[in-house]
């Protein structure tokens, strides 16, 4: 199932919660090591995939070190930031990841649980 967003909802506007982590799936050249050409459909079923970080959420949320009413104070949140960064190409599960299409784009979200390999650019 594809959820589609449309409308004013350009990626500047997309926030990510938590873990999660916005994805644009690398497409393979859909060929073997022997030279068989594989159709999409093949593909698309692989159990790992390999894409480009699009947009990453805050991380996870460090609970309030307060006495009394700890949810008074939810504008100071803290987060332990995530290790995957805008940028990277991020090798992940594609039974966790959740299919959007983002103004006729498809893009998927996955938790960062589900990353397996990041590769980076700059360390």
């Amino acid at each position: 199932m594809i959820t589609t967003i449309s409308g004013t909802a350009t990626l500047h506007h997309i926030m990510m919660m938590g873990d999660k982590v916005l994805v644009r799936r690398q497409e393979g050249n859909g060929q073997t090591r022997s030279g068989l050409f594989l159709p999409p459909t093949v593909q698309e079923k692989e159990e790992i995939q390999r894409g480009y970080v699009i947009k990453v959420g805050p991380g996870f949320p460090i609970p309030a070190v307060q006495e009394e009413e700890p949810w008074k104070d939810a504008e100071h949140v803290k987060y332990i930031p995530l290790q995957v960064k805008e940028g990277d190409q991020a090798l992940f599960l594609k039974r966790n990841s959740y299919e959007v299409e983002i103004d006729q784009e498809k893009y998927l979200i996955i938790p960062q649980s589900a990353i397996l390999m990041v590769v980076r650019e700059e360390w």
